[in-house]
């Protein structure tokens, strides 16, 4: 049948089953939403209020369900808008089609209104990018775009048209599209080695990282740690693929990991990481880290084995598969011994902060009990985030959406909104600084306009608190730009914004505020004021091992002996 382009944008989404786009219309992509209008009865399209919003709810919507995101933008600063919202799904491994429209294929080239090269801008922070051409290639290059954005290793896909495709005519023929299997990369004989080496290990630790929670791993890798008798580290894009409240959950690994985690490392003899990169701020000094082990590596990615650390032994493919493989093979083990330093290792340096004054890490622990981990946390970036990270306990997978790799600051509402609109039964939480929700604040307005019940916790603190303590430990207390002293009042921001708006100034509204948030049926913020200086501990300095974690306790020991 002969369709416009237009209309093949929309039924190739519909194949792929997409039944939700988060966008913001423009000039050049006039026609799909035109389109869209006459066909509004088969998507539920999300207005954002700017093209970043709209990346990072189709970012949230991805990372929280496992299905591909979808976002629209027109041209020129339409599509440069979505930039940031690429970028950060690129890093981390996220689903997603951008889809945005150019000008007419004459003017390409002309330095034409809004027109720019997204395809070329965004090409570093895509697995691919198309500018389609030609109304022949639009079904296919759609098609192409959803494989390569799901398939291996996730990430970001654009798919660039020219306004003429889209009205231009051609055939049109529909297909089914099934999932394929992983392709397997492996031998029999890679598992054999992975097993032996389990097998000769006497100190085990597992490092797991975001492909654990990719793959749909925690299973396998709650068997291998139950059978092996292994204690279990995660990475912050790794939380909840191992359940936060399990007896051999040490905490998380790295700058700001737990001591027992950061030690266990610096001890073992068998690593075996899981879906993890590596990342700087798990490593510390890559010269150091788990220098005592023997390192087992498994990752769907190849460019990832030998990157940053150097492994032993590694297997490429799908985690959840090798795992399945593996764990055939494994008999139950007893490393009671070890376990038990471990075990002394949390009952010396547990997480601390003080208990007599209000402070994000007493929110994030009362939001806990009153969720009970079942809630989908979304945090921006900073001090809040590494909070986030370390009180609240993630049981399930797919319940932390946070930047990890890019560190995008002002991601976490948009994402949350993604969330909430792809898991309407779930509660859907938003934890960010008071610098962070500064940057896209607006998206509350998007939230009330869609009567959402996200909730926004701001921690307000005044300041840009992770800055802050760099400042404060590193550069001699020069708070250079890092201090809020403005009238800025948030809770006026939201409430006109449409949504409702709460103060908290002490521990005992707490409880109070949550639960009347919780039970709301409208977007709610709660504006949480705490003290400026309060840190993130522990902490690894910036090229150390991360054997020299340092907790406050330590800090003021050092200073005394000065």
């Amino acid at each position: 049948m002969q369709l416009t382009g237009a209309q093949i944008v929309l039924e190739c989404l519909k194949e792929q089953g997409v039944d939700t786009i988060f966008g913001y219309p423009g000039g050049t992509i006039l026609n799909i939403y035109d389109e869209l209008y006459k066909q509004s009865d088969n998507f539920l399209h999300i207005l954002t209020s700017h093209e970043q919003g709209a990346a990072h709810a189709a970012d949230g919507y991805a990372r929280s369900t496992g299905k591909v995101g979808v976002c629209f933008a027109t041209s020129g600063p339409g599509s440069t808008n979505l930039v940031t919202g690429i970028a950060t799904a690129y890093m981390d491994s996220v689903p997603m089609v951008a889809i945005t429209c150019n000008v007419n294929l004459p003017l390409l080239g002309k330095d034409s209104f809004q027109e720019v090269d997204i395809a070329g801008i965004t090409m570093p922070i895509t697995k691919h990018g198309y500018i389609v051409k030609d109304v022949k290639e639009l079904a296919d290059t759609i098609r192409k775009a959803f494989k390569i954005a799901k398939s291996g290793r996730p990430g970001p896909v654009l798919v660039d048209i020219t306004k003429d495709v889209t009205a231009k005519t051609c055939d049109f023929r529909a297909v089914t599209v099934t999932d394929e299997a992983p392709v397997k990369k492996y031998h029999h004989e890679d598992i054999n080695t992975a097993v032996k080496m389990i097998k000769a290990s006497k100190r085990p630790f597992i490092y797991v990282g975001g492909g654990a929670v990719i793959s749909g791993a925690s299973k396998e890798l709650t068997y291998l740690a139950e059978t092996i008798d292994a204690p279990v580290c995660d990475t912050l894009m790794g939380k909840g693929a191992f359940d936060g409240t399990h007896r051999l959950y040490t905490g998380m690994i790295g700058m700001h990991g737990t001591k027992t985690s950061n030690f266990g490392v610096s001890e073992c003899d068998l690593l075996i990481t899981l879906g993890a990169r590596f990342s700087d701020r798990v490593t510390g000094n890559a010269r150091t880290f788990a220098s005592k082990a023997k390192i087992l590596q498994i990752d769907i990615d190849a460019a990832e084995i030998n990157k940053n650390i150097k492994s032993n032994f590694a297997i490429v493919g799908d985690l959840k598969k090798v795992l399945s493989e593996i764990n055939e093979k494994l008999e139950k083990m007893d490393h009671s011994d070890w376990i038990a330093k471990i075990e002394d290792y949390k009952k010396k340096f547990p997480l601390s902060y003080d208990t007599d004054k209000l402070t994000c890490p007493y929110i994030i622990e009362e939001l806990d009990k009153l969720t009970q981990g079942e809630a989908i946390i979304s945090t921006d970036v900073g001090q809040h985030q590494m909070w986030a990270a370390q009180y609240y306990k993630y049981r399930h997978p797919r319940t932390l959406l946070t930047s990890g790799g890019l560190g995008t600051m002002g991601y976490g509402l948009g994402a949350c909104i993604g969330a909430k609109v792809g898991n309407p039964d779930k509660l859907c939480i938003n934890i960010a600084g008071d610098g962070c929700f500064r940057m896209n604040m607006n998206e509350l307005a998007t939230a009330s306009r869609y009567n959402l019940p996200v909730i926004e916790i701001v921690i307000n603190n005044s300041v840009l608190g992770m800055v802050r303590q760099w400042q404060t430990l590193f550069y001699e207390q020069h708070y250079s730009q890092t201090v809020f002293k403005d009238k800025v009042d948030y809770c006026k921001v939201a409430e006109g914004l449409g949504c409702m708006a709460i103060r908290v100034t002490k521990k005992s509204e707490v409880v109070p505020a949550l639960k009347k948030a919780i039970n709301s049926k409208t977007p709610v913020l709660i504006d949480c004021i705490i003290e400026e200086d309060d840190k993130v501990f522990p902490m690894v300095p910036a090229g150390a091992s991360i054997s020299e974690a340092f907790d406050e306790k330590d800090l003021n020991e050092k200073n005394k002996s000065k």
